[in-house]
């Protein structure tokens, strides 16, 4: 794509899954066709085509009370620098505003400074946390089976929104979870390079952090997760356990906050879902 071509965006669809994760794979992220047919089928892909190859996305995921996610910006390398993120997010500004939607997004340092000025307010922030395995063999806390309702319910009063239907998409994959102890709940899902952890409910950090410990040591890793910055116990204690902080984010939302989370989250369900 020469760089004074115009750009020419589209819109995506179900059978561009594996092309999606074509260029996911290439940014090193986690996502795999599942997550990427989350965003086709629930939400709205634009993209851009060189020469009917897949150069460049981005999604606007819809959930409840006039809120959505955008995520999955991507450009490969040979495309990048010509201003295609920005038309991309454009493109999910002005969808979203035709909606009435309030847009979040969770943006790595470089993107904030992108994003601020397009009008994304900074709320909190995040980081990711890798764990290949667990540094002892200590016992830990027995696990139970927890209900969807239940993590639905503790999840949206995190969020101020409900997000029933896509934990309930991410519950009914294989090798998903959802387990619970001592007043503290996850949801355990597969990713393409790693197991994720998130979100992560709980009434108290010890809480939360022993479910955690409980989790990793029930099955191989490795393991990824996205911890509130503001959690500063739980995040400490992670690193305390062996976890290595890879990267922060950004929480920005675009528009006025429908309401306010009754308690934050401990980890959330990753920087593409919120």
């Amino acid at each position: 794509m020469a760089a004074i071509e115009p750009i020419d965006i589209v819109e995506l669809g179900i059978a561009d899954a594996q092309a999606g994760l074509v260029l996911s794979t290439e940014a090193g992220w986690n996502q795999n066709e599942a997550d990427w047919r989350v965003f086709l089928s629930h939400g709205i892909v634009f993209g851009v085509r060189d020469s009917g190859r897949l150069v460049a996305t981005a999604a606007l995921l819809p959930y409840s009370a006039g809120n959505a996610w955008i995520s999955m910006v991507l450009v490969t390398a040979d495309s990048r620098r010509r201003g295609i993120a920005t038309k991309l997010v454009d493109a999910c500004l002005d969808a979203a505003k035709r909606r009435g939607l309030t847009t979040w997004l969770d943006a790595t340092p470089a993107g904030a400074t992108v994003y601020g000025p397009l009008g994304f307010m900074p709320t909190l922030q995040l980081r990711r946390l890798r764990l290949e395995q667990p540094q002892t063999d200590k016992a830990t806390r027995p696990l139970s089976a927890g209900s969807l309702d239940a993590l639905a319910t503790r999840d949206s009063r995190a969020m101020g929104f409900d997000r029933s239907t896509l934990l309930s998409e991410f519950a009914a994959r294989p090798r998903s979870r959802i387990v619970s102890g001592e007043r503290a709940m996850a949801l355990v899902r597969d990713g393409r390079a790693a197991r994720h952890i998130g979100p992560v409910l709980a009434d108290r950090a010890d809480q939360a952090l022993g479910l955690v410990d409980a989790i990793v040591r029930s099955e191989s890793g490795p393991w990824l997760i996205d911890a509130v910055h503001a959690q500063d116990e739980f995040l400490e204690g992670l690193v305390h356990a062996g976890w290595n902080i890879e990267r922060p984010f950004q929480r920005m939302r675009f528009g006025k906050a429908a309401a306010a989370p009754a308690q934050l989250p401990f980890a959330v369900a990753g920087p593409e879902f919120g």
